[in-house]
């Protein structure tokens, strides 16, 4: 059924009055709903400011940016407050409509009288007020406050110490003015806890934690750096990493990760590397082709060292390009590059190299910038390069020099890049270097158990005058002797790849073992320079005084003395070579380093040999020889280290006798023995000075190996066994007298012993416990010995 409504209202008479008075209200309201809003309107005829004190009342109009007799809303308004608060000149602001007047009401932020740090011990006021953004006698802004304190907080992070924590305060005084203080609790070095490995199987991590430069916390937590988090670090880990597997012949290794977590304390770090090593490669095939037509590949296969079943290094493969590419060079070939192309035999593990002479771009180095060098010369860095202004471009040649550029350790950074020339066929290599001091002060105590308790100081400067140059002043004293030095060196005399080195000398001795003093004084010039990749010729000058004195005579002839207690007091061997005499000699030292080519990574051999022909003026005439062959492997996944050294010298006098100043003592070339402890010696005196020797041979062997202990503790053991002897005198007539003769025969010595090695800030500490096997009954027993280690 379908109801009519609008009958049924309007049809009953006392509803259609209702009804027009429902309709009228329901209109009105509809107009209310539906009717635009009008924004409130103002017109100011004036701008009034109160509360400022520093801040003049027109500048904070100017920040309002209300003109007078200007409409505006509410929506200006705030629009006003916003920019007067967003100063940060006032702590707040109020912005009042009063009639045809605008009031903004406004409280200032207090004006810095003194910026002051408390707590702080490792970074210095000075280095923390270039941080701020707050500065002295300018308004204070909270905002600011914290941002200066975060700045603080992470230049602490920066050095390690992630526990700091940095809290402005303000103390307030009169004249609306504060002291801004920034407390400072600056924690402990958060130090690495733990550095561990995922995923190494061929080398443990021992073994490779001596690769990083990041160390683990350990004994020598408070004096070792390298065990503080920094994160920058472990980007050049991973670098070291990479760069050991790849040299050991595993192409396929990765570094996945690099992980860091904080101790929920923030003391400390455990920082994890996950590798995958994958399988290691030997070389296979080794092949020249040319696609050059006037190269002859056959004549470049016969300048290659690199042999099949040799250990995968991209150091060969460099060494190897750098050779042919010095060929291709010499024959005349500028734009021939060699490419060395690598197929992989994975059944057996191989890597078949064919080193391709290709035709490269012709594109040659307009020329080399430099910046960033402030003290540094210009000609020190440019003489890395081997290229120069409008010489052919070689890629290889240009990283290359880069790593010479950073081996000079002038520079805390060094990148060398090549961007376009001028022309299409031109580069522009760019040199960007940070400089870093090269200067070391040093002062310190030593302790030896032949010479005591003794003192240093040191000066050297690696780069003098910002020429490349090393300038080095050292004295050392001890109780039984003292040493003073000067050394000058030039790297690249008459800008050549040739080292001049002057070298003058002071030292004088007064050792227990000897009733007899030396002093020797003077100077040495030489020069030194590359022969082969592997051998340097040095060439040298002496010009010396050597003095013996206060040689015992004892009290045999003296007046007086008691018959029964007359002694012989040293041998007739040295009574008479006392005295003092002038020494003018040339010389020569040749050596080979087979670790310069990087044909095995785990080890190399050295080899040396030098004479000196005493005799070009001066009062003596000898011929003094030394030679020396010594050879390094590691053995068991490189955790054990092998070496092995033979050493030998001869003096051959051409005028009389040798003296003592010239032979030889053996004096920590064989251990177990005191100084002067072994050799020719009088046994018909008191005394019984050691004599010394014309000749001397030694062996040396020894292992060094962990102890178990971890590696961050840099404490390793050794095992060593050394044998050789000293002997023939050109006069062995001894007693006070000349009597019954010294037996200068050759002796044989032995030692074995045990060796511990700690690593310190100071040097690698390296205590000796060893016993004599073979010894004549005179020698002169040693079962301890602590020394200054020194590495192969």
């Amino acid at each position: 059924m379908r109801i009519d409504w609008s009958k049924r209202i309007l049809g009953h008479p006392g509803n259609s009055r209702a009804m027009i008075a429902l309709i009228a209200a329901i209109s009105i309201a509809c107009s209310v709903v539906f009717t635009p809003f009008q924004a409130l309107a103002y017109s100011f005829g004036t701008v009034s400011v109160e509360g400022t004190v520093n801040v003049d009342p027109a500048t904070v109009a100017s920040y309002a940016g209300i003109a007078n007799s200007t409409e505006v809303t509410d929506a200006d308004l705030n629009a006003a407050y916003q920019r007067v608060l967003g100063s940060g000149l006032f702590s707040s602001v109020e912005v009042i409509p009063q009639g045809s007047t605008l009031l903004i009401r406004v409280t200032e932020f207090p004006t810095i009288n003194l910026i002051s740090f408390e707590g702080n011990q490792r970074l210095k006021d000075d280095a923390l007020a270039a941080l701020l953004g707050s500065t002295e006698r300018r308004v204070y802004s909270p905002a600011q406050a914290e941002a200066d304190a975060a700045l603080i907080a992470e230049a602490y992070r920066g050095s390690a110490r992630y526990s700091a924590t940095v809290t402005p305060q303000i103390i307030r005084l009169d004249g609306n003015r504060v002291n801004l203080v920034f407390e400072i609790t600056e924690g402990r070095v958060t130090e690495i806890e733990r550095l561990s490995f995922v995923g190494n199987r061929a080398f443990s991590d021992y073994r490779l934690r001596q690769i990083l430069e990041t160390k683990q916390a350990g004994l020598l937590r408070q004096l070792i750096q390298r065990d503080s988090f920094i994160p920058e670090r472990l980007d050049f880990d991973k670098r070291a990493l990479t760069d050991f597997y790849l040299s050991r012949g595993y192409v396929d290794f990765q570094v996945l990760n690099a992980t860091s977590q904080i101790a929920r304390e923030r003391n400390g770090f455990f920082v994890t590397f996950t590798v995958r090593e994958g399988q290691p490669y030997t070389f296979g095939q080794i092949t020249t082709v040319s696609e050059v037509p006037e190269a002859d590949a056959a004549e470049f296969q016969a300048e290659i060292k690199l042999r099949p079943g040799v250990t995968y290094s991209p150091t060969l493969i460099d060494n190897t390009i750098q050779r042919l590419e010095a060929l291709a060079l010499k024959k005349g070939f500028n734009f021939v590059r060699i490419e060395p192309r690598v197929t992989r035999d994975d059944r057996n593990l191989k890597l078949n190299v064919a080193f391709a002479l290709v035709r490269g771009e012709r594109i040659f180095v307009e020329r080399i910038d430099i910046e960033g060098n402030a003290t540094t010369l210009d000609q020190v860095v440019r003489r890395q390069f081997n290229t120069v202004e409008g010489d052919p471009f070689n890629p290889r040649e240009i990283l290359q020099s880069a790593e010479r550029i950073r081996a000079l350790g002038y520079f805390e950074t060094a990148e060398v890049n090549a961007s376009p020339g001028s022309s299409a066929d031109q580069v522009v290599v760019d040199v960007n270097v940070v400089e870093q001091p090269t200067g070391t002060l040093s002062f310190g105590a030593t302790y030896g158990v032949s010479n005591g308790l003794g003192f240093n100081l040191g000066f050297s400067e690696t780069n003098f005058l910002g020429r490349g140059q090393t300038f080095a002043v050292n004295v050392d004293t001890a109780s039984a002797s003292s040493n003073s030095q000067i050394t000058f060196i030039e790297p690249a005399f008459l800008g050549r790849d040739l080292e001049f080195r002057f070298n003058t000398y002071y030292r004088t001795s007064n050792d227990d073992n000897a009733f007899y003093d030396t002093r020797f004084i003077g100077f040495t010039p030489s020069i030194k320079f590359p022969i082969s990749v592997s051998s340097r010729l040095e060439l040298r000058y002496q010009l010396s005084e050597d003095s013996i004195s206060n040689v015992d005579l004892g009290t045999k002839d003296r007046p007086g003395t008691p018959r029964n207690d007359k002694t012989t007091g040293s041998s007739s061997v040295l009574r008479l070579e006392e005295g003092a005499l002038l020494s003018s000699s040339l010389g020569y030292s040749l050596s080979y380093d087979s670790r310069r080519v990087g044909l095995n990574p785990n080890g190399g051999v050295i080899l040396q040999f030098g004479q000196d022909f005493s005799g070009v003026g001066g009062d003596t005439h000898y011929i003094l020889s030394t030679a020396l062959l010594a050879a390094e492997t590691r053995i068991f996944n490189e955790s054990v280290t092998l070496r092995a050294e033979l050493e030998g010298g001869a003096v051959t006098s051409l005028s009389g006798n040798s003296r003592v100043t010239e032979r030889f003592f053996l004096n920590g070339k064989i251990r177990g023995f005191e100084p002067n402890g072994i050799g020719p010696r009088d046994l018909q005196v008191d005394n019984q000075d050691a004599l010394g020797g014309n000749l001397f041979a030694v062996a040396r062997f020894e292992a060094n190996f962990p102890l178990g202990l971890p590696e961050e503790y840099g404490i390793t053991g050794g095992l060593f066994l050394d044998a050789g002897s000293v002997w023939s005198l050109d006069n062995a007539n001894g007693g006070p007298n000349g009597g019954r003769p010294v037996d200068d025969s050759l002796h044989l010595r032995s030692a074995i012993g045990v060796s511990l090695f700690i690593n310190t800030p100071v040097g690698p500490l390296r205590l000796n416990f060893s016993k004599a096997l073979a010894k004549q009954d005179y020698d002169r027993e040693q079962s301890f010995d602590l020394t200054v280690s020194t590495k192969f």
